[in-house]
């Protein structure tokens, strides 16, 4: 090799080098996040302005885009027009078994997942009594896994009802109007068809699943920091929460214009104390997996344990947890 091509090559590669040390100091310009009502801590965090004071020393703007339900959060995610993503755990595992590159890095609550309702004068008694009826759901939330599993406890298949997919607040709204049988739905939604009158035929505790705060593997890898502060963030939330349950009930009721007994109810369902992803949240999922193959939501050749191995980071979580 001449002089003259060693010195090019010595020049490019001191160039890459430089650029990769000024992409790594450079603070992010904005850091995009969804909120949702059904994610009260997301509530929280936007109406007192928590990660705008905590990115404001590096002159990060914060960017808010509302989410109806885990399938819409993670489409923000996977389109790159959000960097986290509230979802359902089941959510995120199919997102990343699907090749979608979702790391799941804190456990933002822990709940069980939905119930079945029907009108008050319906004549349906059980998940049984629904062979060959409407129900609504929202496709690839937590909702719908809820459904399967109900489905498939009470020995009938998606195939033996007609599931209409609707987004939450449409399949409440479907069931008020008897254009559905019974609905399974989500907080507020949920709560407020309860307290208007809506009967419950179906609930099933042992099928409470994690909600996961999401990023992409990409963001997580370039992004540490920022990703430390979110968590942070949430965190503070979630002990903001725990200390102060009329205060949040009171902040949710107004952000979703519905009554606090709504609110106070939707949060009265939610579990707030473990906020670190990890096996619990694997070994719930679990159950879920072959029920999504059959139902057609996963490929037979998915490779499914790769995705429930690779999908949890829980590092910075449990850092941020012990104070570091």
């Amino acid at each position: 090799m001449s002089s003259t091509i060693k010195k090019l090559a010595a020049g490019v590669a001191l160039t890459v080098t430089s650029f990769a040390a000024l992409a790594q100091g450079t603070p992010l310009k904005e850091i995009k996040l969804d909120y949702a009502y059904y994610a009260p801590a997301s509530l929280l965090i936007k109406k007192n302005g928590w990660l705008e004071e905590a990115f404001k020393a590096q002159g990060t703007t914060v960017k808010w885009v509302f989410s109806r339900g885990s399938n819409n959060s993670l489409e923000f995610l996977n389109s790159g027009a959000s960097n986290f993503a509230l979802t359902s755990s089941v959510s995120s595992f199919i997102s990343r078994t699907n090749g979608q590159p979702v790391k799941a890095i804190y456990n933002y609550g822990w709940a069980e997942g939905s119930g079945f309702l029907v009108l008050p004068n319906s004549p349906v008694k059980t998940v049984a009594d629904l062979k060959g009826k409407k129900i609504a759901v929202t496709k690839g939330t937590d909702p719908y896994f809820y459904l399967l599993r109900s489905l498939d406890a009470n020995n009938l298949n998606p195939t033996d009802v007609e599931i209409v997919h609707l987004q939450h607040p449409e399949g409440k709204v479907a069931l008020e109007q008897g254009r559905v049988d019974a609905w399974v739905g989500i907080d507020p939604h949920l709560s407020a068809a309860q307290l208007a009158g809506a009967r419950t035929v179906y609930k099933n505790a042992d099928y409470a699943l994690g909600a996961f705060l999401n990023t992409s593997e990409s963001f997580l890898k370039e992004h540490p920091e920022a990703v430390k502060t979110v968590i942070k963030t949430y965190e503070r939330a979630r002990k903001w929460i725990i200390d102060n349950p009329k205060d949040i009930a009171a902040l949710v009721a107004e952000e979703t214009k519905l009554p606090v007994e709504v609110a106070t109810r939707q949060i009265a369902r939610v579990d707030f104390s473990r906020p670190v992803p990890g096996a619990f949240n694997i070994t719930s999922i679990k159950p879920v997996v072959p029920l999504l193959i059959e139902a057609g939501t996963l490929r037979k050749t998915s490779d499914t344990d790769s995705a429930l191995n690779s999908l949890i980071d829980s590092a910075i979580a449990a850092a941020v947890l012990a104070g570091n």
